[in-house]
C-alpha cells in the first residue's frame, strides 16, 4: 500500500456512522482538517467500522477506533470504565470525547514535529492510521488491591535462572561489555543486571508500538502533557532511522529495547557505540550496554565504587537514623555499631552512605551509597535498586544475602495502608496524603507511633502494627 494514500472504507451497519480517511500526498495531517478539498471526509465520533485497519509502514492499527472500547496488542479490550485515579481526564466520558477527537489531536501536533526537523512527509508516513488504543486507560490507572512484599519482588527478579542468563550474556558479548567499562566506568555486572531485569535479555520488551502508545497517551488520559513530549520525540526516533519502524515496540507507556528507554531518555542518553551512525537500542548490544552506561554516568555512577551491601545492626539500635535523609560517613557508622553482614569492619574512609531497612528490624540492613541513588535514577523504585544490586553480585559470584526476610509477615492491602494512614492521621501525625501508598511521611509518623509505644521504630508496616491502631 501506498504509505502517503491511506484509506478506510467500509460499509458499516445502519446504526454506524461511516468513517473514512483519505491522506493525500500533497497534504500534511494538520492541512487534512483544515482543508476538506484535499480528500477527507470527517470521522464524525470516530464510530466502529468493523475491520477498518490501516498499514503505516509496519505499524498496524491491531483494532478498530470506538467510542466504546478499543482491541489492544494483547486483545483485550478497554473495560469502557472511568478510571480508579479519579481524574476528571479518566472518566468514560472524557475519554470517548478525547478520542473522538484523536485525530485532530494528531493534527495539531504537526507544527511542533516540524520545529524539530521532522519533515511533513515523515510527519504524514508515521501517523497516518494511527488509532488510539483506549486499553491503555486501564494500564495507566490500575491501582492493584496487595502489593508484593519487598522480599517477593527480589525472588522474582533475582532468580538463579536469570543469574546463569547474565552470566552466559557476559562471556558472549565480553568484548563489548569490556569496551563499555572501559570507556564509561560503570560495572559491567550492573548493565547485565539491568539488561536482565528489565527485558529478561532482550526477550521481553512488550509488543506495543511505541508511535501508538504515546500518540494515545498523549491525546487521551491525565497525562496528556507528559506523553505529547515523548510522542514527538518517539517521531524524531523514527524520522532519523535510528531504530528500526518494525521493531520500535515496547510497554504500553512507551518505553522501549532492551533497556526500556522512554523515548525522551533516548535522546538524553542513547549512544552509537558501534559507530554505525545510528543510535540503535534495539538491535545494537554495544549500542544497548553504552546507553545504559551513558545514563547511569550522567546520574552520578562513580567508577569503581559499590553501589552498597548488607551490613549488621547492633540490639537497640536507633532506627530513626535509617533512611535516605540521613546521610552519614562510614565512620560514623561504625560508631554506631554497624558492622558489615559477617560480622568484620566495615570499609576506612569518609564515604557517605545511608542506612536502608526495607524489612523493619526484622530484616536484613543495607548501606546504600552514591551508585544504589544511581540506579534509582534508572527506576525510583529502593527495591528495583536492590534487586539490580543484588543479581549484579550474584551474576560476579556472591551469595544470598545472610540475614533472612521476616516472610511470616503479611503484607498490607492498599485498604488497609489507608486505614493505617487514617488512624496515623487520626492521633495528630503528618502523613502526608492518604493514598494507600506509604511514602517519606507516613514511614515517619509509623516511627514516631511505634516509638510511643516501645517498638523498634523501624517503620515497616505490619498487619499488626496495624491492629495496634486499631485497638488504641
Amino acid at each position: 500500500m501506498d504509505t502517503h494514500l491511506i484509506g478506510a472504507r467500509r460499509a458499516c451497519s445502519a446504526s454506524i456512522r461511516v468513517c473514512s480517511v483519505r491522506i493525500s500526498r500533497t497534504g500534511g495531517v494538520a492541512g487534512l482538517f483544515r482543508n476538506f478539498s484535499i480528500g477527507v471526509i470527517a470521522c464524525a465520533g470516530l464510530s466502529a467500522c468493523a475491520d477498518s485497519q490501516f498499514s503505516d509502514n509496519g505499524f498496524k492499527s491491531l483494532a478498530p477506533v470506538s467510542t466504546g472500547s478499543t482491541t489492544a496488542a494483547g486483545g483485550k479490550e478497554w473495560s469502557g470504565r472511568s478510571g480508579a485515579s479519579g481524574h476528571p481526564a479518566m472518566t468514560a466520558d472524557a475519554v470517548r470525547t478525547a478520542a473522538a477527537d484523536f485525530p485532530s489531536c494528531i493534527a495539531r501536533l504537526e507544527p511542533a514535529a516540524a520545529r524539530r526537523g521532522i519533515s511533513q512527509q515523515d510527519f504524514v508516513r508515521f501517523t497516518s492510521g494511527l488509532t488510539p488504543d483506549l486499553r491503555l486507560m486501564d494500564l495507566m490507572d490500575a491501582q492493584p488491591e496487595f502489593t508484593k512484599a519487598f522480599w517477593d519482588y527480589l525472588d522474582t527478579l533475582v532468580t538463579e535462572a536469570r543469574i546463569r542468563r547474565g552470566r552466559e550474556m557476559l562471556a558472549r558479548y565480553d568484548r563489548d561489555f569490556d569496551a563499555v567499562e572501559r570507556s564509561y566506568g560503570v560495572d559491567r555486572h550492573v548493565l547485565a543486571a539491568i539488561w536482565g531485569v528489565e527485558t529478561n535479555f532482550g526477550s521481553q520488551g512488550g509488543d506495543r508500538p511505541v508511535l501508538r502508545s504515546t500518540a494515545t497517551l498523549a491525546c487521551v488520559g491525565r497525562r496528556q502533557a507528559y506523553f505529547r513530549e515523548e510522542f514527538l520525540s518517539a517521531l524524531e526516533i523514527v524520522s532519523r532511522g535510528d531504530v528500526n519502524p518494525d521493531h520500535f515496540k515496547g510497554s504500553w507507556a512507551g518505553a522501549f529495547g532492551p533497556t526500556q528507554f522512554m523515548p525522551t531518555t533516548f535522546k538524553r542518553h542513547a549512544v552509537d557505540f558501534d559507530g554505525d551512525g545510528r543510535r540503535d537500542i534495539v538491535d545494537s548490544i554495544p549500542d544497548v550496554l553504552a546507553s545504559m552506561a551513558n545514563k547511569l554516568r550522567a546520574d552520578g555512577w562513580i567508577a569503581g565504587a559499590p553501589w552498597g551491601y548488607e551490613v549488621s545492626v547492633p540490639r537497640g539500635f536507633d532506627y530513626l537514623k535509617a533512611g535516605r535523609s540521613h546521610q552519614m560517613t562510614l565512620a560514623q557508622w561504625s560508631q554506631l555499631g554497624v558492622r558489615r553482614a559477617d560480622g568484620g569492619p566495615l570499609p576506612s574512609g569518609g564515604d557517605t552512605a545511608y542506612l536502608m531497612v526495607p524489612a523493619g528490624a526484622k530484616g536484613p540492613a543495607f548501606l546504600m551509597f552514591q551508585n544504589f541513588r544511581a540506579i534509582m535514577r534508572y527506576n525510583p523504585s529502593e527495591a528495583y535498586a536492590l534487586a539490580i544490586g543484588h543479581l549484579a553480585d550474584r551474576m560476579r559470584g556472591g551469595g544470598p544475602f545472610v540475614r533472612p526476610w521476616p516472610r511470616q509477615e503479611r503484607v498490607l492491602s492498599r485498604n488497609e495502608r489507608l486505614e493505617l494512614q487514617r488512624h496515623l492521621a487520626s492521633r495528630g501525625h503528618d502523613i502526608g496524603e492518604a493514598d494507600g501508598r506509604l511514602g517519606p511521611a507516613s514511614r515517619h509518623a509509623i516511627m514516631k507511633f511505634q516509638a510511643a509505644q516501645g517498638l523498634p521504630p523501624d517503620g515497616f508496616a505490619t498487619a499488626s502494627l496495624l491492629d495496634r491502631l486499631r485497638a488504641n
